[in-house]
């Protein structure tokens, strides 16, 4: 894969994300520029860092790749020679307070409506056109991906392990209470410290009986990570934070793939929940995975993918 720095060069008018509601969202282009390589800053800009595979020969076959909570887009690496079918372009995105992407002090920076806005703003730059991609998103890359889905400009989505939020306001704000406790500790303790429960939570016992290797990997990439990144990701952009999508999800009009592991009983129930507000959904249980599909079943999950998305070539 090439690695690749884009430089967002918009201005953003003023995002209310009370509601949830991001249909009218616009963007004023700036100097976009150029894209920068990965020794070349501009001093004021938040740069993504994105990961490109495979050639744009059929627009209509791009997908785009956001990644969870601690990942980056060097989490889809293993899977991609599994999905870059001829012609299909791959593009993988570090998403703010990531992997190579900046980290910037103010945590509403991090908020969904921006996670949004540049997306959007990256995809323009890489000549991605409206209705040529399908956009995937696993777990916080999930959420992102669904409120996104309502900008109109992508043509399928597909959600791995992914929620609409939170429904009701009190567990919105438990949940930020604990996500900003969480963040404060990563700042206090360190990332490698954070890890080190992160990868004992329940969600992520399955991930256990991954080759020994795979955890490696996936625990160096975690490490690489920044403690001011994380915890404003958490402030910004964590459940709580974000708009409850329940009441929006019977009018996303998307051909839309909903996955999730046997072994992650609460998002197999979530997703059976999705499946029935969005009219143009379909569901997959992925025997033998539990919340990080990809890694632990990444046959079966290319296979999905790319069944999904040859039907809307």
């Amino acid at each position: 894969m090439a690695s690749q720095y884009i430089p967002l060069h918009f201005q953003y008018p003023h995002m209310d994300q009370s509601n949830g509601d991001s249909s009218m969202l616009s963007l004023t282009p700036g100097d976009e520029g150029d894209v920068l390589s990965s020794t070349s800053r501009r001093s004021g800009d938040f740069v993504l860092g994105v990961e490109q595979y495979g050639e744009t020969q059929k627009p209509r076959q791009t997908l785009v790749l956001l990644h969870g909570f601690t990942g980056s887009a060097a989490n889809w690496s293993d899977l991609l020679p599994l999905m870059a079918i001829p012609g299909r372009r791959i593009i993988a995105l570090d998403l703010l307070g990531h992997g190579q992407a900046d980290a910037p002090a103010d945590p509403t920076r991090y908020s969904i409506v921006y996670c949004q806005a540049d997306i959007l703003a990256t995809l323009n730059s890489l000549g991605v056109q409206s209705r040529e991609a399908i956009l995937l998103g696993y777990s916080m890359g999930g959420r992102i991906a669904l409120y996104t889905a309502f900008s109109g400009f992508f043509r399928g989505l597909i959600l791995e392990s992914a929620s609409p939020g939170l429904a009701t306001e009190a567990e919105r704000e438990q949940r930020r209470q604990s996500d900003n406790t969480l963040a404060a500790r990563i700042e206090s303790a360190g990332v490698e410290a954070f890890i080190d429960y992160w990868e004992k939570l329940p969600l992520f016992a399955s991930q256990n009986n991954l080759p020994a290797e795979t955890r490696a990997a996936l625990r160096t990439q975690r490490l690489d990570n920044r403690a001011s990144g994380l915890a404003n990701s958490l402030r910004g952009i964590g459940t709580g934070a974000q708009p409850a999508l329940h009441k929006r999800l019977p009018t996303l009009d998307l051909p839309t793939l909903l996955l999730a592991g046997e072994l992650d009983a609460k998002f197999c129930q979530i997703a059976d929940q999705m499946a029935r507000s969005i009219p143009q959904a379909s569901l997959h249980l992925v025997p033998g995975a539990g919340h990080t599909i990809h890694l632990e079943q990444p046959a079966l999950f290319a296979g999905l993918v790319n069944g999904f998305c040859g039907a809307l070539c």
